[in-house]
């Protein structure tokens, strides 16, 4: 599933980089649950592996998208991408 996929799922508009709309996301999240505030939305589901992925999209953001997941240990693993095309971040590099 990619990005632009997403967005139609859950009636999310805005602008966002023609790279990041065709980046590919699990479809774990179709079966999230959405939010806002203060223009981000965040999606969230629970896997089966008692992992918490997080889903944030804020159109207006330096990083518009950003992916965070809880492990069952405690550990956050996740990424951020940028408006500009290149490989996502890892959280644990910024």
């Amino acid at each position: 599933m990619i990005l632009k996929d997403l967005l139609n799922h859950f009636d999310i508009e805005g602008d966002f980089p023609e790279y990041l709309l065709q980046q590919t996301f699990n479809k774990v999240f179709l079966d999230g649950k959405l939010s806002k505030n203060d223009g981000t939305y965040k999606i969230v589901v629970k896997t089966r592996q008692d992992v918490t992925h997080q889903l944030f999209i804020n159109p207006a953001d330096e990083f518009p998208v950003i992916v965070l997941s809880e492990l069952p240990n405690g550990l956050l693993n996740g990424m951020k991408f940028p408006r500009e095309e290149c490989v996502g971040i890892p959280i644990n590099k910024l």
